[in-house]
C-alpha cells in the first residue's frame, strides 16, 4: 500500500465537532500501514466541549496510534533536524490554525511541527474546519494554497444557508489526499 511504512504526524487543533469525523480516518491510515505520532494543540488537550472531555479524545487518538502524543513545541522541535515525518496531516485545522500558518505564527506544538516539516520541504496536509473560511480567513486559505508543499484534504461550505463563509473538509477524502500529497500533488476536486 502506498502509506506502508509512512510517518504521519496527526495532528489536532480546536475545532472540536469535527474530532468525531477525524478519529475513525486516523484509524483507517494507521490501518493503511502508517505509522502515526499524535500532535496537540493546548485547546484540543484542555477543552472539554458539548462533544467530549478533552481527556477522552486524548485516550482515543493516544489508543488509535499506538503511541503517547507530542504536546509541546520542545516535543516537536526535533521533527526538523531529525526528519522526523513523511506527512503531518493537521485535522482538523481551524481558521485560528489556518491564519497563524499563513503568516508564519509558531505558538503551539502543531504550528511549529507544520514549520519543522516545511522546512525539509516535506508536505503538510490541511483538514479545514473554520466558520470564516469564506470571510476572514478567505485570504489566508488563498495565500495556503499557493505554499509550495501545502495540500488541502478537499472542502466545500458545510452550511451555506446559515453559515455561508465556513468551510469544511470531506473526511472521507483524507486517505485519498494523504497519498496523493506524499506525491507531491494536491488531490482533486479541490472543491466539493
Amino acid at each position: 500500500m502506498k502509506l506502508e511504512g509512512k510517518r504521519i504526524g496527526v495532528a489536532m487543533t480546536g475545532s472540536h465537532c469535527t474530532f468525531g469525523q477525524v478519529m475513525p480516518q486516523f484509524g483507517l491510515l494507521q490501518k493503511a500501514g502508517a505509522i502515526l505520532y499524535p500532535i496537540l494543540s493546548p485547546a484540543v488537550q484542555t477543552t472539554d466541549t458539548r462533544f467530549g472531555p478533552a481527556v477522552e479524545w486524548v485516550k482515543q487518538v493516544v489508543e488509535i496510534a499506538g503511541k503517547e502524543p507530542w504536546l509541546t513545541i520542545t516535543d516537536v522541535e526535533p521533527i526538523g533536524p531529525q526528519k522526523l515525518l513523511d506527512l503531518l496531516l493537521i485535522a482538523p485545522c481551524t481558521g485560528n490554525t489556518l491564519a497563524k500558518l499563513a503568516n508564519g505564527v509558531v505558538d503551539s506544538s502543531v504550528l511549529m511541527a507544520a514549520k519543522a516539516q516545511l522546512r525539509n520541504n516535506r508536505p503538510v496536509l490541511l483538514f479545514i474546519s473554520t466558520n470564516d473560511g469564506l470571510g476572514l480567513n478567505a485570504v489566508n486559505l488563498a495565500r495556503l494554497l499557493n505554499v509550495k508543499n501545502i495540500f488541502m484534504v478537499p472542502f466545500g461550505q458545510d452550511n451555506p444557508l446559515e453559515k455561508p463563509n465556513s468551510l469544511v473538509s470531506k473526511p472521507g477524502k483524507i486517505l485519498a489526499a494523504a497519498e496523493a500529497a506524499l506525491e507531491g500533488r494536491q488531490l482533486q476536486p479541490l472543491l466539493v
